[in-house]
């Protein structure tokens, strides 16, 4: 976390993680702040780019989510086919990593079908020689501040 951030913003961000939807008058009686200095903490962490956006979180069993290990030939550059990956539609986060393989892409879509369809679609960018798709079958536990 970076050092402009104090005790008090990661407060609000873990509120805000927990229910993005938690609006400013509450979170300002938890932490004992007024209403305006929690807004413009807010305002200050959305403008420094730690908060990058207010999102939602669906229900488990409402999408198929999996993730993808890509390698690539090394005579293409890594980046341009993590960009690339970045522009399927229902490729939530890409990574680029060390080990094994060269991406780790997380992919959420509605259907078996479409994950499939996803999955061509990567296998399909110039430079990518091998894909290993897992599916997420239960979530546990998400990133902690």
């Amino acid at each position: 976390m970076p050092a402009e951030v104090d005790e008090v913003d990661k407060s609000i961000l873990a509120i805000l993680k927990r229910d993005s939807r938690t609006n400013f008058t509450e979170i300002a009686k938890m932490l004992k702040l007024s209403e305006g200095a929690v807004r413009h903490r807010v305002k200050n962490l959305v403008d420094k780019g730690i908060i990058k956006s207010f999102t939602i979180e669906v229900a488990q069993d409402y999408n198929v989510r999996a993730v993808t290990f890509v390698s690539v030939s090394p005579s293409t550059p890594t980046p341009s086919v993590a960009d690339k990956l970045s522009q399927i539609n229902g490729v939530t986060e890409v990574y680029e990593v060390t080990g094994s393989t060269d991406i780790m892409a997380f992919i959420s879509v509605d259907s078996m079908s479409l994950l499939n369809k996803v999955i061509e679609e990567i296998r399909n960018i110039p430079g990518v020689v091998n894909t290993n798709t897992s599916i997420i079958l239960r979530h546990v536990k998400s990133p902690s501040l």
